[in-house]
């Protein structure tokens, strides 16, 4: 089980280590392209860390997942190239990095926030830019990192930039944020179906979202392509909720039947099993997990997904320049 202060104190080695972080970009501009794979352990403690940060919001389950993959088909939809789509993608997953900053006490908590805990949630932009900004990998996520909570019509946060001044990543990972967002179950409110939460990017077409991209993904919903995404928290993996307190139970790709999960908020136990459409779900045992068991085991089929994607696309170049 990898710990989440383990991969924090991996990333501030990583950052505070200048030297490395040259080394780096000396390999990705050398001619060496099994070299140019060195990033994947700096790729890696990224994604790691905002899966972690994810963890700590036990309602969000699978949110960097599915923006992840929104991102993706979103971009490809609009017309961008392969390389940029995976890109895009890649921001999506890092996308809150900053809500490192965000105390438990406001990530965790069950009622609508108060104005004053909304405000402190605004900041996590900004400090997921200053959390990657000597990152050898800041170049090609910060728009998505900094800028997802800006709208085209001027009036996001945290610089009020308008749609000339945002890149595509940024209009991208915004949308796709906000329809995850809508489309999820929260304590105090539960998730918009599809068609109502686009018929709210309709009505903000120009204002909060972009207008063309609003249309691609309507075309999206209407070819069906986003049904295997919403609410699930990996390919094929349905969210799931513990019955007992609601928080998202966490199944993952190398789970078999009998394993044990548990509830990362009340830690009642879980044994899977399989149901009449073939489905892996959680039921309860009936008991607690122990104090030694309890902790936060690192999603490996997510974070290898995404960095496949990215090694698919290393050998068109799209990061080397972004890098160098």
């Amino acid at each position: 089980m990898i710990k989440c202060s383990t991969i924090l104190e991996h990333f501030e080695e990583e950052k505070s280590d200048m030297s490395l972080i040259k080394n780096i970009r000396d390999l990705f501009n050398s001619n060496h392209s099994s070299e140019k794979l060195v990033f994947e352990p700096l790729l890696k403690s990224l994604l790691s860390m905002a899966w972690f940060v994810e963890a700590r919001d036990p309602y969000t389950g699978g949110h960097l997942w599915r923006v992840s993959q929104f991102s993706y088909l979103l971009a490809k939809k609009s017309g961008l190239s392969e390389a940029m789509a995976a890109q895009i993608s890649l921001g999506g997953f890092l996308h809150d990095l900053g809500k490192i900053g965000i105390s438990d006490s406001i990530l965790r908590k069950t009622e609508r926030l108060t104005d004053e805990e909304y405000n402190v949630i605004k900041t996590h932009p900004e400090v997921g830019f200053r959390l990657i900004s000597d990152h050898p990998l800041a170049e090609v996520i910060k728009d998505a990192v900094l800028s997802h909570h800006e709208r085209p019509d001027g009036k996001g946060y945290p610089h009020g930039l308008n749609s000339e001044s945002l890149s595509p990543m940024a209009k991208i990972v915004g949308i796709c944020d906000a329809f995850d967002a809508m489309t999820s179950s929260r304590p105090y409110r539960k998730g918009m179906t599809e068609e109502k939460a686009l018929s709210i990017l309709l009505s903000e077409k120009d204002a909060q979202f972009d207008g063309s991209l609003v249309d691609a993904m309507q075309m999206l919903s209407i070819d069906g392509k986003l049904k295997h995404i919403i609410g699930h928290t990996d390919e094929g993996i349905p969210l799931h909720n513990c019955p007992m307190c609601g928080p998202t139970l966490v199944v993952k790709k190398d789970h078999q039947v009998g394993d044990q999960i548990s509830c990362n908020s009340c830690h009642a136990e879980f044994g899977l099993a399989v149901d009449g459409q073939g489905i892996m779900v959680p039921t309860p045992t009936g008991k607690n997990v122990s104090a030694a068991q309890r902790g936060v085991d690192l999603d490996e089929h997510v974070i290898e997904s995404t960095l496949i994607l990215m090694r698919k696309n290393l050998s068109q170049g799209v990061l080397k320049p972004l890098l160098s």
